[in-house]
């Protein structure tokens, strides 16, 4: 199959790619109808209030193809003798799809049940943390995942043994969510995902690892076609389903490539936007002022006056150069 992974990395790429905008197309107007809309909260930015009623949960656009599509590679595979080659591609949608239920029950409860909270964080932390263990054992009893901890531009291993599993958790469960919190303004979470799925399909060509080639193909193709729709000014948004599910696959390439502390390189940019809340707090409680005009950092440089397509390009160029960098450590 390896021999085969470009044609299956490009036709993958453009089948959820298309399947993703034709399934928008029928569905915004479909939640519009259900008015499953989008709430802007108090305690967001008030400018965002035109967007109030924007259809949201539209990661279902771009998931529901790229299941669609894998099951055709799956049905490739397995007729192909090669199905054992692609167990880390499932079990990285797998941790996708987990964690992209998870954002579904909380979209859900928020929008059709009009609870405005949707899950409480410990309950979401909770089911994030059953998804990350389930997955780890899964990877783990398959023979895809080692106690060894990979060291970006030392190219060294380092034993952790049980250890290991309590930092792939606590990683995987901070990333999930760091691509949840990006997920603010319209673009931006796709477009820099974009970016970072890009870099991880050069990386498993590179590599020769067809797995992690197919998740980076549906990352791509499901992105730049909820694109269509998401660019400003947004006709929908992904919502945790999406951001969450996004997170996940990420996650999931990462350890496909045994390089797990890669994905803190090329995937700054998300972890920032958890790192700019956890400061932002931890400042005004210890001394009563803000560092940043609003946290997460992408509503501080709204406040200073970018404009969001500003935004989402100059976060997309700063992706494009830490790839560049996380390159180096591969």
């Amino acid at each position: 199959m390896t021999g085969n992974m470009y044609a299956l990395f490009i036709i993958s790429t453009l089948l959820v790619f298309g399947l993703s905008v034709l399934m928008l197309k029928y569905t915004i107007p479909v939640l519009k109808s259900k008015k499953v809309g989008q709430k802007i909260l108090d305690i967001g930015p008030r400018w965002h209030k035109s967007k109030e009623g924007t259809p949201t949960m539209g990661g279902i656009c771009f998931i529901i193809p790229t299941l669609a599509v894998s099951l055709g590679i799956f049905i490739y595979a397995y007729f192909s003798g090669e199905s054992r080659n692609l167990i880390p591609f499932a079990l990285t949608l797998l941790l996708g799809v987990m964690n992209a239920l998870i954002g579904f029950v909380d979209d859900y409860t928020k929008l059709i049940k009009k609870q405005n909270q949707g899950l409480k964080a410990y309950q979401k932390f909770l089911l994030q943390v059953f998804a990350a263990s389930f997955y780890i054992l899964m990877m783990t009893v398959s023979g895809n995942m080692s106690t060894e901890l990979f060291i970006p531009y030392f190219g060294v291993k380092i034993e952790l043994g049980l250890l290991y599993y309590f930092f792939a958790i606590v990683l995987i469960c901070g990333f999930v969510n760091s691509t949840n919190l990006t997920d603010g303004i319209d673009g931006l979470c796709s477009s820099v995902s974009v970016v970072v799925a890009a870099f991880f399909a050069v990386a498993s060509f590179v590599l020769k690892d067809v797995s992690s080639a197919l998740s980076s193909a549906v990352v791509i193709g499901g992105c730049l076609g909820f694109l269509v729709y998401n660019f400003h000014p947004a006709k929908i948004f992904m919502g945790d389903t999406g951001s969450l599910y996004l997170g996940g696959i990420f996650m999931g390439i990462a350890f496909t490539l045994d390089n797990p502390l890669i994905v803190v390189i090329a995937g700054f940019v998300f972890i920032f936007e958890t790192v700019s809340v956890m400061l932002q707090v931890a400042s005004f409680k210890l001394t009563g002022k803000r560092i940043f005009k609003m946290a997460p950092v992408h509503h501080h440089f709204e406040r200073c006056g970018w404009g969001e397509i500003k935004i989402v390009s100059v976060f997309s160029a700063v992706s494009l150069l830490l790839c560049v960098a996380a390159w180096f450590g591969l």
